[in-house]
């Protein structure tokens, strides 16, 4: 009546020890940190208003009006279309955006993005077939002191400007 379970039970109603899971079912979340947590605003959606938050984005939807994600990422959809000043740590585009970017780290405009403002930037990578026009600001604020003794003798408070008109593929 009162067996010890057999070495032959299945091992899923056994409490798993080290594969880093807890041991009961109400709490079958992993013991380790996980990747960070993305919102998305889905193709069906159009937001108008201030958006600000403190976890990733995704837009595939439309959105007007601000967005600030100071210290998480962005990431507009193929079917995003965006009408926004943006702030965050990063900002990648694969839809369409008219509104001036700011990044703390990098912004990326994918092929086939399309991007219609000033951005800036400590990183920035258009792939071929995007459209992008506006002024690019990199800020090499950030860059160690050995980089910048290394580099030409250029002040690091001043960022450096790009006026820049760039059509890149066919459109």
């Amino acid at each position: 009546m009162w067996n010890k379970p057999s070495e032959s039970e299945a091992p899923s109603t056994r409490p798993a020890q080290s594969n880093g899971f807890a041991a009961t079912p109400a709490a079958m979340r992993p013991t380790v940190p996980t990747a960070r947590s993305m919102s998305c605003l889905g193709s069906g959606l159009e937001i108008r208003g201030t958006i600000t938050g403190s976890e990733d984005l995704q837009i595939d939807g439309k959105v007007h009006g601000p967005i600030s994600l100071h210290g998480q990422k962005l990431t507009i959809g193929q079917t995003g279309k965006v009408q926004a000043e943006v702030s965050a740590r990063d900002v990648i585009v694969y839809g369409d955006i008219t509104g001036n970017l700011q990044a703390q780290d990098r912004v990326e405009i994918k092929k086939d993005a399309s991007v219609v403002g000033d951005i800036k930037a400590t990183r920035i990578s258009i792939e071929d077939g995007a459209y992008c026009k506006g002024r690019i600001e990199i800020d090499r604020g950030g860059r160690s002191s050995a980089s910048i003794s290394s580099a030409p003798s250029v002040s690091s408070a001043e960022p450096e400007s790009v006026n820049a008109l760039v059509p890149v593929g066919a459109n």
